[in-house]
């Protein structure tokens, strides 16, 4: 495939690069990436992945636009209130970039239909806004042998780590179960800046953007999280995989994805940072 003019301009400043190229960028073109939530966190990650190039995203959602969403999520504007946030996102990055095929899934990813939607996919970025969401990405993609981003923001704070199969621990290894009902605060209980969405989605894209490309360090095995307030990056060495983990440990226990029942909340942090009352 040999890039067009107009392609070679909208991408001289990636084909410059040493680490990417014409070769790099055709990567981007061809690639696949499902971004599971179109909010504080799918959002941004959509919009960098859409100006990058990448050939074909998937955005799944089950929302329509809310105004408070638009002090977040920014691929969303005051018209789209009402509107399928899957619709409204498309709209946003068809607009930015022809060259990227947008599919859209207005649903809610469950137990049923997950391992069939991560399936056609290279990468997979979790943007979801709840614990049970996030077990059943990580197991799913597990199950099927998929790399994907996770993160998680909250207050002035957010986080974010990388699985690729075989190479590191999964979301499982680390977090074994979703925690008790009510046991974390959620955005919508405890807030959340704006901003930190912009910050950590943005991040999940680059991490989707390397492993496309094949250069760089993913954050396999490792958790980076960021206090805004402190202005502080900590990256922390996860422990490595669980050998008895549930889902890809030795001996699984876990052989399809689980529906854990929760109330369905804002972009929640992970309980490794959750703040303490």
């Amino acid at each position: 495939m040999a890039l067009t003019d107009e392609q070679i301009e909208r991408y001289s400043r990636h084909i410059i690069l040493k680490e990417v190229g014409a070769k790099g960028q055709k990567k981007l073109l061809n690639a696949k990436v499902l971004i599971i939530g179109a909010g504080g966190l799918g959002a941004p990650a959509a919009m960098y992945l859409v100006a990058a190039g990448v050939g074909t995203i998937g955005i799944v959602d089950a929302d329509e636009v809310d105004l408070s969403n638009l002090q977040r999520q920014i691929i969303h504007g005051t018209a789209d209130v009402g509107k399928a946030k899957v619709k409204s996102a498309k709209e946003t990055m068809n607009a930015m970039n022809p060259d990227v095929e947008v599919k859209t899934y207005r649903m809610f990813v469950d137990s049923t239909n997950i391992r069939e939607l991560v399936r056609e996919y290279d990468f997979i970025i979790d943007g979801t806004d709840n614990f049970p969401a996030k077990f059943l990405i990580n197991d799913a993609c597990v199950l099927e042998k998929k790399p994907f981003s996770h993160a998680g923001i909250i207050r002035f704070k957010g986080q974010l780590m990388t699985y690729i199969p075989d190479q590191g621990p999964c979301y499982r290894c680390v977090f074994k179960n979703p925690p008790p009902k009510d046991a974390v605060p959620t955005c919508k209980q405890a807030g959340v800046i704006g901003a930190m969405g912009g910050v950590i989605g943005s991040l999940q894209a680059m991490e989707a953007i390397k492993y496309i490309i094949g250069v760089g360090e993913p954050l396999t095995g490792s958790l980076l999280t960021y206090d805004a307030l402190d202005m502080k990056f900590n990256k922390i060495k996860l422990p490595k995989r669980d050998c008895k983990c549930a889902v890809c440990g030795d001996n699984p226990t876990i052989l399809e994805p689980i529906d854990y029942e929760q109330d369905v909340c804002e972009e929640t942090a992970s309980r490794f940072d959750a703040p303490r009352s």
